[in-house]
């Protein structure tokens, strides 16, 4: 029996998780493969490595033509068929909100929630149209518990949970699955964790883009609702509600207090 075409986007698809995750998506028969981030150097990179066919869109996401452009590329390239958005693209800027401000907030919103909401809204007729679909959006488990410095991260992963809540409760009807993906640190270009790696008592909580990338799948066409990575990250979503100060205070302190999570690539 052939096999149809199934199209993916990943954003942030240059290095990373999101390039972790176009390898692991290019591994499913008849599946062809739409890159996005803003180097094209290494998006055509990855393009011609991959065993699938695979085209790229250099953009910057937060610009206001950039959901229409990606948009032409794919009725231009793979006949407007979408069955899968890996909304990846983010990046984090610690600063204490006293210091960054609203701007520091603003910028985060602009690229972790503002473009996503777009590209996804320009998006949604196409994975309508080739339903079964999925949506999987990565968030993380800043998204959860937030911590000193990361507030404006969090605050744009806390956004984008409810708002993919609320958007799978309305897309089930018309077979778009949303699935959320909470890695917790995961050793990319923009965050190495060497200092967590080098220690025996940290060292687990660092996981690696490959095995985000394997819950990607699982939460777009497994049809899983939610992964954390590593999964034990999830009980500390857990401790939040149950134990809200003795969270407060732990995440206080500790070795990871200074440090911040990333989604990787843009």
């Amino acid at each position: 029996m052939a096999i149809g075409k199934r199209v993916a986007l990943v954003t942030g698809a240059s290095t990373g998780i999101g390039k972790a995750t176009a390898i692991r998506l290019a591994r499913e028969p008849g599946t062809e493969l739409v890159l996005v981030a803003r180097r094209e150097e290494l998006l055509r990179e990855l393009a011609e490595s991959l065993p699938c066919r695979a085209t790229f869109v250099a953009v910057d996401l937060t610009e206001e033509e950039a959901p229409g452009r990606v948009r032409t590329h794919l009725e231009a390239e793979h006949g407007g068929a979408l069955h899968l958005l890996v909304n990846n693209a983010g990046a984090a800027w610690r600063a204490e909100f006293a210091e960054g401000g609203y701007d520091n907030v603003r910028r985060h919103m602009e690229l972790n929630f503002d473009a996503v909401v777009r590209l996804t809204a320009e998006l949604l007729p196409l994975l309508r149209k080739a339903a079964p679909s999925a949506i999987v959006n990565l968030a993380s488990t800043a998204g959860r518990v937030s911590r000193a410095r990361t507030g404006a991260y969090s605050a744009s992963k806390f956004a984008l949970i409810g708002w993919s809540d609320s958007l799978y409760a309305e897309e089930k009807p018309h077979g778009v699955h949303v699935g959320l993906v909470m890695p917790g640190f995961i050793r990319t270009e923009g965050f190495p964790a060497t200092e967590l790696r080098e220690k025996a008592l940290t060292r687990w909580i660092v996981s690696e883009p490959e095995k985000v990338a394997e819950a990607v799948y699982e939460c777009g066409p497994g049809g899983k609702a939610e992964r954390y990575v590593p999964r034990p990250y999830g009980l500390a979503a857990i401790s939040r509600i149950l134990f809200p100060s003795l969270t407060r205070r732990v995440l206080t302190g500790g070795p990871a207090s200074s440090l911040t999570t990333s989604t990787g690539g843009e």
